[in-house]
């Protein structure tokens, strides 16, 4: 009887501050989409550097002017080199070929250029990528040699513009959050306060301080839970709407790793958990402290 009587309680009161309680769950479930947001994208940022980090390459260009005896000699060392998973010499016209082929989409750019433009190179995997500072130091002087570049170097730029976009991201929770907060605490209080009579009589009969202030806890909790849910059904819109079509070619190449819907799935219980967390405490802290309930 008792445990039913707290549930309506919450229910009757989730009810008589409707509109509040709509817009306390509407400011949750955008702060918690942004959570979401950014935890899944800092966990997609992670496997898409351990997925680069594992092909990534390091292209010795070589110059011009390099002749016969300085290009075996190069790769006589490259392939006895303990550094060195595998090697991989790559002539002008094989370099032009490759570039065909990945700029096919611009076909002005493409006859602009021309196969003695682009440098012979040889394309080396390292068993450490880690490890490419040895490489430039072994062959970045070495005779023959224009050039040692690693694709960390380029790929270092993006994952710092990533790394942006993931802080905004948080930032904005993190404001959105408080917003939320500042809501429960007043709908607590707004309900508290349209109910105080109730609450008289209830500690005149001897209820406890927890039974008297369990149904507005509950009030707050349950919105965020709502909150939570919508959140998390933002995220799966998102994915099914919006990164499936939009970055399915990156995807598909693998250059980025696809969002799994496992990842949305486990999502759901942590940003329930943190409503849950997040709106008790409010509740609490106002019944206490601010109501005196």
């Amino acid at each position: 009887m008792r445990a039913k009587f707290v549930l309506t309680e919450a229910a009757t009161g989730l009810w008589r501050n409707v509109t509040m309680t709509i817009a306390m769950i509407l400011t949750t479930a955008i702060s918690l989409a942004l959570v979401g947001g950014g935890g899944l994208l800092y966990l997609q940022v992670e496997r898409a550097k351990t997925l680069l980090f594992a092909n990534v390459e390091v292209t010795i260009f070589l110059a011009d002017t390099v002749t016969d005896e300085q290009r075996s000699s190069l790769s006589s060392r490259l392939q006895g080199d303990n550094l060195v998973q595998s090697v991989q010499h790559e002539t002008k016209q094989q370099a032009y070929d490759r570039f065909k082929q990945l700029f096919r989409s611009s076909p002005d750019l493409v006859d602009n250029v021309k196969p003695e433009a682009l440098p012979e190179s040889f394309r080396v995997k390292l068993k450490d990528p880690t490890r490419f500072a040895e490489m430039k130091k072994r062959y970045g002087s070495a005779e023959g040699v224009y050039r040692v570049q690693d694709q960390q170097d380029l790929l270092g730029a993006v994952f710092k513009a990533i790394d942006g976009v993931q802080l905004a991201t948080f930032v904005i929770a993190f404001v959105q959050g408080v917003a939320a907060i500042l809501l429960i605490t007043n709908m607590v209080q707004v309900a508290a306060y349209s109910r105080r009579r109730e609450v008289g009589i209830m500690k005149l009969v001897g209820a406890s301080n927890w039974y008297v202030r369990l149904p507005f806890i509950l009030e707050a909790a349950a919105a965020g839970v709502i909150g939570a849910l919508l959140a998390s059904a933002a995220l799966a819109v998102a994915k099914a709407l919006l990164l499936d079509k939009a970055l399915a070619p990156l995807f598909k190449s693998n250059i980025i790793p696809e969002v799994q819907w496992s990842d949305i799935l486990a999502t759901t219980p942590i940003l329930t958990a943190i409503a849950i967390a997040i709106a008790a405490i409010a509740g609490w802290a106002t019944l206490r402290f601010y109501v005196k309930v």
